[in-house]
């Protein structure tokens, strides 16, 4: 099993960067406020919007920011590619999940998420503050990890069957079937994709890693296999992404783009399932 989930009970020391993620995807303001008002102290805030993601660039709804602007924030940050580093948001969301698949992708091999939200970290008498921290500027040469990147021709190969790569549609039932859709311009999901919905992997707002959801991934895929998630717009299909890789799976991408990419190409085929 791999390490990919930290309680706050088994943090032993002070020797961690912070990075608060909070966010609301019905308020995108909300994160920034929740940071200003209080967060743990030195801990620097990510950005769904701002940071995580490029809205201005093409390639689904949150796109990933260029290689460049990902460098520029983890300099700004203060990160060090062998840093400590904890992640952390409200507890089982999708936004420490998403920056710390950036870390991953850029090569911070000692990044955890936190299992609990902020509310248990300042209940368990971790130092809390809400000064904005004075970051002393660091140089990092990232050690790209292409490997856990699935581009869209990535995805059209394995739809067309030139790739053997199983792909898990982590959006809720009622979408990947396509009885409904709210977001994207037609409903579906990818052809041949299975489905796992990402709600399932917590359980009051804190990730479950019980063995009962280990068996529940392992009726899915089997941790052989090649494995590629994606979602809506890239962002909850993280939480299914760093769940399967504390469960041992290490042949995982992520299609950031997700089904808002695919689907911005008019003739992309799609599946739906027809209820009986």
């Amino acid at each position: 099993m791999s390490y990919v989930f930290i309680s706050i009970k088994d943090i032993e020391s002070a020797n961690y960067k912070w990075i608060d993620a909070r966010f609301s995807l019905k308020d995108p303001g909300e994160g920034k406020r929740k940071y200003e008002e209080a967060h743990v102290k030195n801990a620097v805030h990510w950005d769904l919007n701002d940071d995580l993601s490029n809205l201005h660039e093409p390639g689904g709804r949150q796109p990933l920011p260029r290689k460049d602007e990902l460098v520029e924030l983890f300099e700004s940050s203060g990160l060090e590619l062998d840093d400590k580093i904890i992640v952390y948001d409200d507890g089982g969301s999708p936004f420490a999940t998403r920056a710390w698949w950036i870390l991953q992708y850029a090569g911070f091999k000692h990044a955890y998420i936190l299992l609990e939200g902020f509310e248990e970290v300042k209940a368990a008498g971790i130092p809390i503050d809400s000064d904005k921290p004075q970051v002393e500027r660091t140089t990092v040469t990232p050690n790209w990890n292409e490997s856990i990147y699935a581009s869209r021709q990535y995805v059209e190969e394995t739809v067309e069957g030139e790739r053997d790569n199983t792909l898990i549609d982590a959006r809720a039932a009622i979408r990947y079937r396509g009885e409904t859709e709210p977001l994207d311009r037609i409903a579906g999901h990818i052809p041949g994709a299975l489905n796992f919905d990402w709600e399932q992997l917590k359980e009051n707002n804190v990730y479950r890693l019980d063995k009962q959801l280990q068996e529940q991934l392992g009726e899915i895929v089997d941790d052989k296999k090649e494995v590629t998630v994606y979602c809506g717009s890239g962002v909850t299909a993280t939480p299914l992404y760093a769940m399967l890789a504390h469960h041992g799976y290490d042949n995982i991408r992520l299609y950031v783009g997700s089904y808002s990419d695919w689907v911005s190409k008019e003739d992309a085929p799609v599946g739906v399932i027809n209820p009986q």
